[in-house]
């Protein structure tokens, strides 16, 4: 029912039609600023818990350090995996 250059989209309450490119672009940028908000919060995450474990005398975790695979670098696991 909408013309195909065009896309709904919701706002809070209410829902607008906008371009496709620009709805795609904003979802595309809203995507990257919560990438990079996650990242950013594990980062703190870690060394927060390094403190802690450090304030109880415990040592440090092994293996916390550890950075999440890339979405590239996990289908290329799965390519070789799947042989």
């Amino acid at each position: 029912p909408f013309p195909p250059e065009k896309a709904m989209v919701c706002f809070g309450n209410m829902f607008i039609e906008l371009p496709k490119a620009k709805t795609r672009e904003m979802l595309k940028q809203d995507q990257e600023e919560l990438d990079e908000e996650i990242n950013n919060l594990r980062k703190e995450l870690r060394v927060k818990v390094n403190r802690l474990y450090e304030a109880q005398g415990k040592p440090e975790l092994k293996g916390f350090n550890l950075n999440p695979m890339s979405a590239e670098e996990m289908k290329l696991i799965n390519r070789i995996l799947e042989g």
